[in-house]
């Protein structure tokens, strides 16, 4: 009887496992990545309207996941403590709600780089009024909020390369700290075709002191792609791109020491880990 129950009881365990794991849904098995630098999905329950969502006064994606539940699809900062976090949810015909989650622990490694030209180390005067002024305009473009739901959330890799320099590298040039690594690398020549990972919008492009050949594309709803030290550029601000549409060519422009593809994904104005979106995620 006992060895009865007791298997009665592990079926139970097995069931409720079973369910949770189908409650989650797809989207959340693969973005729920909460370190810093990650992703945390964040369940904001059932509703005929979606309801909003913010994280440190940032508007954040929210999602329908499987027709059952709404998901807030948050960008952990890269600087932000392990701990306890919250998002602030309003509802449809309801107050402002706090939902609290938990953010883990993460090491990154080091990356130590040597760069013949010392004015990508050290920037003489009138670079640095160039990086500001090139900083304030990528930064706007990167606090870009619109209603559109993104088309996909499991992205395509947007070139067919080795990955190489994962996202947040503590970097070290000629042996001085800079800022880690916001993107994540992939090594592949020279005019490889680059091409959008979801559908989007392309909001800016430029070529800047550090990141040489550059292009943003919209998602919707703060979810962004910065596509880096290309060598050429094949759109222009304002065009819509499909999934899969060839956005430019791989280069290695601005501050890079070989033909390499830096991208950056970005979620309410935080830097998140690209791997996270294709199921390339390491811990």
């Amino acid at each position: 009887m006992l060895r009865s129950c007791l298997g009665l009881g592990f079926t139970l365990m097995l069931g409720l496992g079973a369910a949770l794991a189908q409650a989650e849904g797809f989207m959340t098995r693969l973005l729920d990545r909460p370190v810093p630098g990650g992703v945390a999905v964040v369940p904001l329950g059932q509703g005929a309207e979606p309801p909003r969502a913010w994280f440190n006064d940032k508007p954040v994606l929210v999602l329908n996941e499987d027709g059952q539940r709404w998901i807030a699809v948050v960008g952990v900062p890269l600087g932000t403590k392990p701990g306890a976090q919250q998002v602030v949810m309003e509802a449809p015909g309801q107050g402002r709600q706090q939902i609290r989650f938990n953010v883990e622990g993460r090491h990154y490694r080091e990356q130590h780089i040597t760069l013949k030209n010392q004015r990508q180390v050290n920037p003489n005067p009138d670079d640095q009024r160039r990086i500001a002024r090139e900083l304030a305009e990528q930064q706007q473009a990167y606090r870009r909020f619109t209603s559109g739901t993104p088309s996909n959330v499991h992205f395509d890799r947007p070139v067919d390369g080795r990955l190489s320099s994962p996202f947040g590298l503590r970097r070290f040039f000629n042996g001085q700290e800079r800022n880690p690594h916001s993107g994540l690398d992939f090594a592949a020549p020279a005019g490889t075709p680059i091409k959008a990972p979801a559908a989007g919008e392309v909001i800016l492009v430029g070529d800047y002191f550090f990141n040489g050949k550059t292009v943003f594309v919209d998602h919707g709803q703060g979810l962004i792609s910065m596509f880096c030290h290309l060598s050429a550029i094949d759109v222009a601000v304002g065009d819509r791109l499909q999934r899969g549409q060839v956005l430019g060519k791989v280069g290695a422009t601005g501050r890079a020491t070989g033909p390499h593809l830096h991208w950056n994904v970005s979620l309410n104005d935080a830097r998140v880990d690209p791997s996270i979106f294709i199921g390339a995620y390491q811990p």
